[in-house]
């Protein structure tokens, strides 16, 4: 039977004991509940709303320092790693102002954990997972949105008091951080909350299914406690279906064959609007092409500009735009990003201040690895909105023409 008490949830499965404690991310009084809960009870393992990369943050927050970005610029993580680290650079700001650093209650888990010498679970979904699984959840022009969501949320100077912070015992650090979304949209709140609810769920089943632990604290965001709760007072899948389900919930919607069909569509089709100029006369075809130019290439190099490039940078957007949105297989980003990071490679310590300098609005000028990464947002998002005006352009003039 489930007992509930504040932010505590008891709950009896299959003769062992599973203590849910809901906590704030970044709370003084949550850490307090940690160490607590450890003190005052004997456990047999102690679970924590973390994946191992998370845990790998917080156990080594210098783990930045060995990024290799021309990997992540090369296997299109991009977007991701600016995802994450706005992320932290929301809960950094949060943590600032009430003297506490992010994830305290969860490094208090893991620690206690340890000098106790009893197991520590990592029984949430892989980051990375949850916010692609989101991206794949919401149409892809709100992708932006999502994105600048994120950004959003370290340019406010608004003061956060702890008793503001309190009520995120209400939410959950990812869901505040994209709370203008998740409030408004059932699509991003699925994969952000009530997905990770049930693989919490079933993590902690499969590990009390499979081990002798008899007595284990789960220390979760209070946004997950009732979730997770309920997962429990249902009836229970077997061992067989708790893996399929999980690996269900790993898994990333592939991007469908129609979308590389479109971008080839839309190279296609701007081709063909420039050979119909030229076709009605070489004085309309070359008007098309330069237009094509001044506006990708310009855009492009507007948005690199923006980020604060290096001006052989913002030329090379300039010529690279125009040609690299008529080939969907590599973006002006890719080669802005490249072009600043051979003219203005960043140091070891750009590197190793990328967490505390990505907290600043400033910072993400300043340090060149964030830089390069605005670099790669910015000239891409300039060349996409060039490809659409100057398609519209296009159609525009063939038909009145």
């Amino acid at each position: 039977m489930n007992k509930e008490h504040r932010n505590l949830r008891a709950i009896e499965f299959q003769g062992k004991y599973i203590t849910l404690l809901g906590t704030a991310h970044v709370s003084k009084s949550s850490v307090e509940d940690v160490e607590g809960q450890l003190s005052r009870n004997h456990f047999d393992a102690v679970a924590v709303e973390l994946c191992p990369n998370r845990h790998k943050a917080l156990q080594n927050p210098d783990s930045l320092a060995k990024m290799d970005l021309f990997q992540v610029l090369r296997e299109n993580k991009t977007t991701m790693v600016l995802a994450n680290l706005a992320l932290g650079a929301y809960q950094q700001r949060i943590a600032d102002e009430i003297g506490i650093d992010p994830g305290a209650e969860m490094k208090a888990a893991v620690r206690i954990g340890q000098e106790m010498k009893i197991p520590v679970l990592l029984i949430d979904r892989e980051i990375g997972t949850t916010l692609k699984r989101v991206a794949g959840n919401i149409p892809w022009w709100q992708h932006l949105g999502l994105l600048a969501g994120l950004l959003a949320s370290i340019v406010t100077h608004d003061k956060v008091t702890e008793e503001e912070i309190e009520k995120l015992k209400q939410g959950d650090i990812l869901e505040s951080a994209l709370t203008q979304f998740a409030e408004r949209n059932d699509r991003l709140f699925k994969p952000l909350i009530e997905e990770r609810d049930e693989y919490m769920a079933l993590r902690l089943q499969s590990e009390l299914d499979s081990s002798p632990f008899r007595n284990v604290l789960a220390v979760v965001g209070a946004g997950h406690l009732s979730g997770i709760a309920e997962r429990f007072a249902a009836p229970l899948p077997g061992r067989e279906a708790i893996e399929a389900r999980l690996a269900q919930l790993d898994q990333i919607k592939k991007r469908g064959p129609w979308m590389k069909i479109i971008s080839w569509l839309i190279v296609v089709l701007i081709f063909a609007g420039f050979a119909l100029g030229f076709h009605r006369s070489a004085n309309l075809g070359v008007e098309l092409v330069i237009e094509w130019i001044v506006l990708t290439g310009g855009l492009s190099a507007l948005g690199t500009l923006f980020a604060a490039a290096h001006p052989l940078t913002v030329l090379a957007a300039f010529l690279a735009a125009p040609l690299t949105t008529l080939n969907p297989t590599i973006g002006a980003g890719f080669v802005t990003a490249a072009a600043e990071l051979y003219l203005r490679k960043p140091e070891v310590g750009d590197f190793s201040r990328l967490r505390s300098d990505t907290a600043r609005l400033k910072g993400w000028w300043e340090n060149r690895v964030a830089r390069t990464l605005l670099i790669f947002l910015f000239s891409s998002l300039g060349a996409a909105a060039g490809v659409y005006i100057a398609g519209f352009r296009i159609v525009e003039k063939l038909t009145l023409g």
